[in-house]
């Protein structure tokens, strides 16, 4: 008796939307629980709702019964992996490959302007409108000049 008038004294100080997001929350609940014989057997459409409910409705944890909110939130994550793995599958995979044309012109900028360096080729083709990362800049800019880039620790003066 006591737990039932807190918990309408409570339901005054809530708002309209949280209310019947509550509501459908039981009364989904009470579905999977009718239509379950022994152990609620949730379906692909019971586990995207409860993700929803994870995603957009901040008091769900109060009103879930059927399972633990830890397996919610496992099912909200794999949703996230399935999405992204179907968009990167579905576009091209990978950074795109840089044009003929513009391979050219980076090795010719290189081989003219021997004193430019990646950043400097880099900015001058975004002057021209060409929209290429640094570092594939610098990837054609060394293989232009015949310079190799030297690797960490190796020195670049000797000694006697």
């Amino acid at each position: 008796m006591l737990s039932a008038l807190l918990a309408a004294t409570l339901s005054l100080f809530r708002t309209r939307a949280a209310l019947q997001l509550e509501i459908l929350a039981l009364r989904h609940q009470l579905g999977v629980l009718q239509r379950s014989v022994k152990k609620p057997k949730l379906n692909r459409f019971d586990r995207m709702l409860w993700s929803w409910f994870c995603g957009t409705w901040t008091a769900w944890r109060s009103a879930l019964c059927i399972v633990k909110p830890d397996t919610v939130i496992a099912w909200h994550r794999k949703g996230y992996r399935l999405f992204w793995t179907w968009k990167v599958r579905r576009g091209q995979p990978g950074r795109p490959a840089v044009p003929k044309e513009i391979r050219k012109l980076i090795r010719q900028m290189s081989r003219d302007n021997p004193l430019w360096g990646a950043p400097r080729i880099h900015g001058e083709l975004r002057k021209l409108g060409i929209d290429i990362g640094e570092t594939s800049v610098s990837k054609y800019t060394w293989c232009a000049v015949g310079i190799r880039p030297r690797r960490p620790g190796e020195r670049s003066w000797k000694t006697i």
